[in-house]
């Protein structure tokens, strides 16, 4: 699926000295390094096919490290990390997220802090995007640096159907576009034509709402229930404004919901942009900068990337380093890049290469992806207080908003309904 970009290096010195009448003597060879001991490291990834991790890494590890033998395992039956750690069977290198970060890894007892690894190295963080480095510092809830960040990210997007704005004569969107321009075109593009009606927007409503770019935490991060009621008001009534349009109804499903533009339906569709979902060749789509709310931070909202982690059983815990730094460096970022995988470096010019060596990517907008800078992160919950899971807040939270645009319930009820929701969460977990 993806292929690599090589560098070759070579460098070649003589040194040729003369001495009286005597010919020249060429100079000593230099030492060859001395051969390394063969082991075999295994790396362990959740939710990620062997198939993908072949393409990204494996050819690079396995020219960069001759004497490895790279075993790589996924979370098929009886493989999940639970069952490794029982097993005694823990992995050397393992793919760590933020939501999982306590209760997938550190919670095991097997946290491993890569800062001395940093510092002996001389690795340099600030080729990362800071936001990624600070949030799995905050997530840890320590300064031990607990993994470092893997592409892909999700930034979101604003998709659009070109096939329907042609047919009704409609300009296309365009990057730096507000909430309010959405709103107005959106009214334009919801048509009826016939028996079939055409929406003027979707969207995947629990990313758009817990990615959001004023980086809202659902659950608040100083003392229980949900955080700032009047800041998730504001973003509750910008987001069902959409769905009020005559003939713009939410669909019954999240999965309806988020599957309609893809159907050829929808005018223009909210969400991430996100490798692993693929759109149907007979949509012509394409994709603009996520909106931003009008006076606020023009930022992108964005679901944080995966991490590489170490293991702190691991008896090669230098080597993962080094193979943490071989799977992160440069020339394979920009080999994810080209295949439309987002970097999580800083550097432009990776950044820009977005998508040019994919079949689709390459035909499409990918400079929308980075027209704005990643936003922050939701604040974590304080040390010490009782967490819910990330994903038990973010479906409370699509629930809450599907209730609204439904018609079930007014947006104050809506958030009242989900201040008591996460109180009993949080009551459920006190009780465990």
């Amino acid at each position: 699926m993806k292929r690599w970009y090589k560098v070759g290096i070579l460098v070649s010195i003589c040194f040729v000295t003369a001495c009286g009448g005597k010919g020249g003597e060429s100079g000593a060879s230099p030492t060859p390094e001395p051969k390394k001991d063969p082991f075999t490291m295994t790396i362990y990834a959740a939710g990620v096919k062997p198939e993908e991790f072949d393409s990204r890494f494996r050819e690079t590890l396995e020219r960069k490290f001759p004497h490895i033998k790279f075993e790589y395992k996924t979370n098929t039956a009886g493989n999940a990390l639970k069952d490794l750690v029982a097993t005694n069977s823990i992995p050397d290198l393992i793919r760590t997220d933020i939501p999982g970060l306590l209760s997938g890894y550190l919670d095991y007892q097997i946290g491993e802090d890569l800062n001395p690894y940093v510092k002996a190295h001389s690795y340099d963080l600030k080729r990362f995007n800071k936001v990624f480095i600070d949030e799995i510092l905050e997530a840890a809830q320590s300064d031990a640096l607990y993994g470092l960040p893997v592409p892909p990210y999700f930034p979101q997007v604003l998709y659009y159907n070109k096939g329907l704005f042609d047919r009704f004569g409609v300009a296309y969107p365009t990057d730096g576009m507000t909430w309010d321009d959405v709103y107005e075109l959106a009214k334009r593009m919801t048509r009826v034509d016939g028996s079939q009606v055409y929406r003027g927007f979707s969207s995947a409503t629990g990313t758009v709402l817990r990615d959001n770019t004023l980086s809202m935490s659902v659950l608040d991060p100083a003392k229980d229930g949900l955080a700032d009621q009047t800041k998730w008001k504001t973003l509750f009534d910008n987001l069902l404004r959409l769905y009020q349009i005559p003939n713009n109804k939410i669909e019954s499903t999240s999965a309806l919901e988020s599957a309609i533009f893809g159907k050829g339906f929808s005018a223009m569709n909210a969400a991430s942009h996100n490798i692993y979902s693929v759109i149907p060749p007979e949509v012509d789509w394409d994709i603009v900068s996520a909106p931003v709310h009008a006076g606020g931070p023009k930022l992108m909202g964005q679901r944080g990337p995966a991490y590489w982690s170490i293991a702190n059983t691991s008896k090669h815990k230098e080597e993962a380093f080094e193979v943490i730094m071989a799977m992160l460096a440069d020339e394979v970022q920009l080999q994810d890049s080209r295949s439309g995988i987002p970097t999580v470096l800083n550097n432009k010019s990776i950044q820009n290469e977005l998508g040019k060596g994919h079949p689709v990517y390459g035909t499409k907008n990918m400079k929308a992806v980075s027209f704005y800078e990643p936003s922050m992160y939701p604040t974590k919950r304080q040390k010490g207080l009782t967490p819910v899971a990330d994903g038990t807040q973010t479906n409370l939270l699509n629930d809450a908003f599907r209730s609204t645009a439904e018609g079930k319930v007014d947006v104050n009820t809506a958030l009242r309904q989900l201040d008591e929701k996460l109180k009993q969460e949080l009551e459920k977990e006190r009780a465990k």
